[in-house]
């Protein structure tokens, strides 16, 4: 009996069959590139040509349980490959294309992929380039039936300076109206919606709620890069009803100066997440949508619990990221007792679903109780009603327009130059990103500090780019605590005054 057979659902190669047997010739994927003419691809074309790459990617070893890794940019040959990959049972690691070797070295070191679909020219390793995966010399014929599982893993940051893999164990497979039923139908999802893709595809939002949309007869609208104007004339033009942002997104929406005058009217809901939401914005979207359009979401690429709440529910607790969706939740102190309601404290969850939802590779697990109850490290309280209120996301963390750079990352590479002595990254308020990555600098000789551009292009060269600081300071001694630890708060205080 074949693999995809054993586990519960359908497996999302099989289903993707199913529907280009139904709807061959409906559009499944809108792809807006930034410069040149709108591209799509039906049902049975995804279908037929994710066949022909399956059989190029076997041919270059990938089988069950590899791993593939994709370094492209927002594009159609970013979804064959996956769907390929998943079609041969493998797990699909989506990989920013900018990666600075350094950086992608070091991942691809823990995961070691049987497959890289990508346009890097420095790497080694079994190279498939995205123009390949559209040749026609293999198969289109239907593939035997593999659920992957794991499906998908995705790469973050490291609190010990080097990057991880967060890994997703369950089957990558499709119950008819699992997903949307639970998750998906509370923050707005419906089955044959019409959902824009806005997001990069290597972070894990853009990256899984296409692939969950198509399974629910979605027709997705990839943008190549996101662009605030481009996004809300794709709203209107592909009558787009569903969709994910992150609050950058928004405000860079919110802004545009005839938003008021802009069609909303086929939304059926957007849902954020990924970085806090400032008040003022939330109230702009409430305003511009309507409140029960528009939904907020709170957990981690982990997958330990999750909270959600709606628009007209927030106005009732502004501030609040809602209550606990299918899990358990805890707010504990340093010694793992129980806060009382307002104080705040570690968030840790529990999942009602069985089995694990994570595991790293290149990090031990999160913290944990003996009861089963993770911590990712991000702080909050609750209120009487049980709603959740964050408060700093982490202690180290700092967020970047919804993605999260770790200061000790950041400050491993600067480490390396051979004119820092010590840095200290701090994240300081910044009016459109949220945060920006400041990093204070211990200089190894003072009389020969090293120039900004100097450290500009040091840490371009070895960090993505929204990991690279925007702004350096020299100091002449870093404050640290009695245990040798920086002092980040003092120095985040004594820069923002609060």
């Amino acid at each position: 009996m074949e693999i995809g057979q054993t586990l519960k659902g359908i497996s999302i190669g099989r289903r993707l069959s199913m529907l280009a047997e139904a709807h061959p010739d409906a559009t499944v994927i809108h792809y807006l590139p930034r410069e040149g003419a709108e591209q799509r691809i039906s049902f049975a074309e995804l279908d037929r040509t994710s066949n022909r790459a399956a059989r190029l990617l076997a041919d270059r070893g990938v089988h069950e349980r590899s791993t593939v890794t994709i370094g492209l940019r927002n594009c159609l040959e970013h979804y064959v490959a996956t769907f390929a990959a998943w079609k041969l049972g493998a797990c699909v690691l989506p990989l920013s294309p900018t990666l600075p070797a350094w950086e992608r070295i070091q991942i691809l070191e823990v995961v070691r992929p049987a497959a890289l679909v990508t346009e890097w020219d420095d790497v080694e390793g079994p190279i498939v380039r995205p123009d390949e995966l559209l040749s026609t010399r293999y198969s289109d014929a239907p593939h035997p039936d593999r659920t992957p599982h794991p499906g998908k893993a995705i790469g973050s940051g490291g609190s010990t300076g080097r990057p991880k893999v967060i890994v997703d164990p369950k089957p990558w497979a499709w119950e008819p109206g699992n997903f949307v039923g639970a998750f998906g139908g509370r923050v707005g999802m419906r089955m044959g919606q019409v959902q824009l893709i806005a997001g990069p595809l290597y972070h894990n939002s853009p990256f899984s709620w296409g692939p969950i949309g198509i399974f629910e007869e979605h027709t997705l609208v990839v943008m190549e890069r996101f662009d605030a104007a481009d996004a809300v004339d794709a709203i209107e033009r592909h009558r787009v009803n569903f969709g994910f942002l992150v609050p950058t997104m928004m405000k860079r929406i919110i802004q545009l100066p005839d938003i008021g005058r802009r069609d909303f009217s086929s939304v059926h809901a957007f849902f954020h997440t990924a970085a806090p939401c400032p008040p003022w914005l939330k109230r702009a979207w409430i305003d511009l949508i309507g409140g029960e359009r528009l939904y907020e979401a709170f957990g981690a690429t982990e997958g330990v619990g999750a909270t959600i709440i709606r628009g007209d529910e927030w106005l009732q607790h502004p501030g609040s990221v809602g209550r606990p969706q299918d899990c358990d939740l805890r707010i504990l102190d340093a010694r793992g007792q129980e806060l009382p309601t307002g104080e705040v404290g570690e968030i840790f969850m529990r999942p009602h679903a069985q089995g694990p939802t994570y595991y790293y590779l290149g990090s031990p697990p999160a913290k944990s109780t003996a009861d089963g109850f993770v911590s990712v490290g991000d702080m909050g309280s609750v209120d009487g009603d049980g709603y959740l209120y964050p408060a700093d996301r982490r202690v180290d963390l700092i967020i970047v327009g919804g993605a999260n750079v770790y200061p000790a990352e950041v400050e491993a590479a600067l480490l390396h130059h051979p004119l820092v002595a010590d840095v200290a990254v701090i994240g300081l308020p910044d009016e459109d990103m949220g945060k920006r990555v400041h990093a204070v600098i211990e200089s190894a000789d003072p009389r020969r500090p090293p120039s900004s551009e100097d450290l500009d292009a040091y840490c371009r060269a070895r960090l993505a780019r929204y990991k690279v600081p925007k702004s350096y300071e020299f100091v002449a001694v870093l404050p640290r605590d009695d245990s040798g630890k920086i002092r980040r708060s003092s120095l985040v205080t004594e820069r923002t005054g609060g």
